[in-house]
């Protein structure tokens, strides 16, 4: 008919066109970003932050700290730095411990830096108070904490290093042993879990139709993720998910057309070159009082990061729009 006819010849001409004019502009503003940025230079040092002596983590003037202020909290373009910090602090007993222990963790991609404040609540000094930290998930405790003796109402800092090894959710979990020198009674307090964040190790990455495909056919792990969210249009839901999972959106798309179905792919590269890939089908019924209804599919080659960012998805998608959300 003359309806199909002037879709199939003119519209999708003029949709294949602005299809191939958006990748030619990503293309160079990518040349672009290449050749003006320079990453490091040809005398840089290299510096190894596990041979790092503990005065210069203390506080000492260290020559990579110009680079550890600029991804204090694992977010070089994380916005306020403050609130960056008080998004990583943790508290691990309660107030009316008689320690009460706090942590800063400081995430330098393959490095988790645990600061621990220990505060003695007590009159009395406490000897041999040692924090025993234990790990769940592919991280590894390169340097365990070790004993203090701390006066009464007195405070201290205790660091610990742990090393990881893959890009998947985590926990660290531990207990604070004490000797009360007084009394020389023994103990134990029991402290809060931390919970690491797998968007810690996502950065944003940009590949080909063809290698998506490739990458897609190739990964055996899928999680599939129902939609269910109180976003009511699709563009914005798909912004939501792409600024939440700290992904970039391959699939070009009219922000000013208006339709009932939007289908884009994701992806995102981890600090350990671990590949992740979403499919986001989403459709916005109107049998369903306008909400939106389908499936976020994440696959990749490791297990972990699929149940991670799933979860991931599934507890950001039930909130508020972006701009509301802040």
């Amino acid at each position: 008919s003359a309806l199909l006819k002037k879709t199939l010849l003119s519209e999708g001409k003029s949709s294949f066109a602005a299809f191939l004019k958006h990748i030619q502009e990503k293309e160079n503003k990518e040349k672009e970003s290449r050749e003006d940025v320079i990453t490091s230079q040809a005398d840089d040092l290299i510096h190894f932050r596990q041979l790092r002596s503990l005065t210069a983590q203390g506080g000492d003037l260290d020559l990579d700290d110009g680079s550890d202020l600029a991804r204090a909290t694992g977010y070089a373009d994380g916005g306020s730095l403050l609130s960056n910090e008080l998004s990583h602090v943790y508290q691990l007993s309660g107030f009316a411990d008689p320690v009460y222990a706090e942590a800063f963790v400081t995430v330098h991609d393959y490095d988790i830096l645990l600061e621990i404040l220990i505060i003695n609540r007590t009159p009395n000094t406490l000897a041999n108070l040692t924090v025993e930290l234990s790990t769940m998930g592919d991280m590894k405790i390169v340097e365990r904490p070790q004993s203090h003796t701390i006066g009464p109402l007195d405070q201290m800092t205790i660091r610990a290093s742990i090393k990881v090894s893959s890009t998947e959710t985590g926990h660290i979990f531990g207990t604070i042993v004490y000797e009360d020198a007084s009394t020389h009674e023994k103990g134990y307090i029991n402290l809060n879990d931390i919970h690491m964040d797998i968007m810690d190790y996502i950065r944003p990455a940009t590949c080909t139709d063809e290698v998506f495909r490739s990458m897609w056919a190739e990964f055996e792990w899928e999680n599939k993720v129902a939609i269910s969210t109180s976003i009511g249009d699709l563009v914005e839901f798909l912004d939501h998910i792409v600024t939440s999972t700290n992904m970039s959106c391959l699939t070009p798309h009219d922000r000013n057309e208006k339709g009932s179905f939007l289908a884009a792919n994701l992806y995102a590269k981890s600090v350990f070159g671990e590949d992740a890939l979403v499919n986001v089908s989403v459709e916005k019924k109107e049998d369903n009082d306008g909400k939106l209804a389908g499936y976020i599919r994440i696959r990749s080659k490791t297990q972990g990061i699929a149940l991670s960012l799933g979860d991931r998805i599934t507890s950001v998608q039930r909130g508020t729009q972006p701009n509301k959300k802040q």
